[in-house]
């Protein structure tokens, strides 16, 4: 199974936004793209919504049958390891294998040995075609790289060693990710961290590393473009380099996580995987559910009035709800409207307050990133919530369209 050139991974914590999601997919493709489209969901986010993986997978067959889609499609088990991969195993085609977790774990003396033994060719001066500056490679660099991550690859390597157990090899796309950390992983890092996934005979197709700069959830990047630009080059050139000296998938392409709302660089990304002409993932997260959020505080009425109890419950839980989420949020609480302020709120002072437009006075980005973590507070209303989505399903549906195609694919592709 192969994974086309351009992939975009559209999140649905509650699986109502199917066909609203595959519309703009579409739209995009009709100006001579092929994006496939890609539904992803974590273990975190079934747990917390009370849903099963092959919800995701009945969502994303039901969008394709409905809008006639002929494309690739693929269905994500987002950040699995091994002690969460069982229940994806049967309805994903799709693994994003989360090993940020194990690096910097020990790996033992002579495993580290091996690597740097089966590396001694790169040692000195090494030219990564397109990158002028060459890489200087001792032998501390590479036990210093394999230090921090051979049991990551390792981890990587069991977890998909499980899978081809479970599943005919040909049938998936293996995704191997390091984002979810506090030190980014530089073009050097990248080069050898590939070389191990090649040795362990990983096919992965897509790699997401951390990049330097703050990917926070549902806002913009925040970091120095130009650095950012810099670097994304250099791995994009380092990932050509490493599929065609190690072996490894020649479709092989970076996959950015916290993709949603990074306005400021989609553009770069475009325009240099279209330099280069190579391929790119961008994974949208939570963007669809605050678009449910936004389309409900549009319709007015109860829709409002839900919208208004999301956030009550939100600003009082927030402490909670912000937990498993300290490394991609960055709220200044002390810029949190009152829960009082917000309930004299029109439709369209909530809406603009959440709706990621920086141009717009009254948008609040702290505003925006507690209620993208909340979506748990809306899966306890249950039912409540769900038949207000059902309700209002014209107007919302209309929002999630318009979020991804007008202010995410015409960014990245510049349409």
């Amino acid at each position: 199974m192969k994974l086309g050139k351009y992939s975009f991974g559209i999140g649905d914590r509650f699986a109502h936004q199917g066909q609203a999601q595959l519309r703009a997919i579409i739209k995009a493709n009709e100006t001579g793209l092929d994006i496939n489209p890609v539904w992803n969901k974590s273990n975190r986010e079934h747990i917390y919504v009370h849903t099963h993986p092959s919800d995701v997978r009945s969502e994303a067959d039901a969008a394709i049958a409905a809008l006639d889609f002929k494309g690739k499609y693929f269905v994500d088990a987002d950040h699995i390891n091994l002690k969460t991969v069982e229940p994806f195993v049967e309805t994903a085609n799709f693994f994003t294998l989360d090993v940020a977790a194990f690096i910097g774990k020990p790996s033992s003396d002579a495993e580290i040995a091996a690597f740097v033994a089966s590396s001694q060719k790169y040692l000195g001066e090494l030219k990564i075609p397109g990158i002028e500056k060459p890489i200087h490679v001792t032998e501390a660099l590479l036990k210093e790289v394999a230090g921090k991550f051979l049991a990551a690859v390792q981890h990587a390597s069991e977890i998909y060693a499980y899978l081809a157990t479970k599943k005919d090899k040909e049938s998936f796309i293996t995704e191997v990710s390091m984002d979810e950390v506090d030190s980014p992983q530089t073009p050097v890092d990248m080069l050898f961290i590939l070389k191990m996934i090649a040795d362990k005979g990983i096919p992965a197709q897509t790699i997401a590393p951390k990049f330097t700069g703050r990917f926070n959830k549902g806002v913009d990047y925040r970091g120095d473009v130009q650095q950012f630009a810099r670097e994304f080059e250099d791995d994009v050139l380092v990932i050509d380099f490493a599929v065609k000296e190690f072996g490894l998938p020649e479709n092989l392409k970076l996959s950015v996580h916290s993709g949603s709302d990074k306005f400021s660089i989609y553009p770069i990304m475009g325009d240099i995987v279209k330099k280069h002409g190579k391929g790119l993932h961008v994974k949208t997260a939570g963007t669809t559910w605050l678009e449910e959020v936004i389309g409900l505080a549009k319709a007015g009425g109860e829709g409002l009035a839900l919208a208004k109890e999301i956030y009550a419950n939100s600003h009082d839980k927030k402490d909670e709800l912000c937990a498993p989420y300290l490394d991609v949020i960055d709220i200044d609480g002390s810029k949190l409207p009152s829960v009082e302020e917000v309930n004299e709120w029109s439709s369209e002072k909530f809406v603009d307050a959440l709706r990621h437009i920086p141009t717009n006075p009254e948008y609040n980005p702290n505003f925006r990133q507690l209620i993208h973590v909340a979506y748990k507070v809306a899966a306890d209303l249950g039912e409540k919530y769900i038949s207000l989505l059902d309700k209002y399903s014209e107007v919302i549906g209309q929002c999630v369209e318009e979020n991804i195609y007008e202010r995410h694919l015409k960014r990245l592709f510049r349409l």
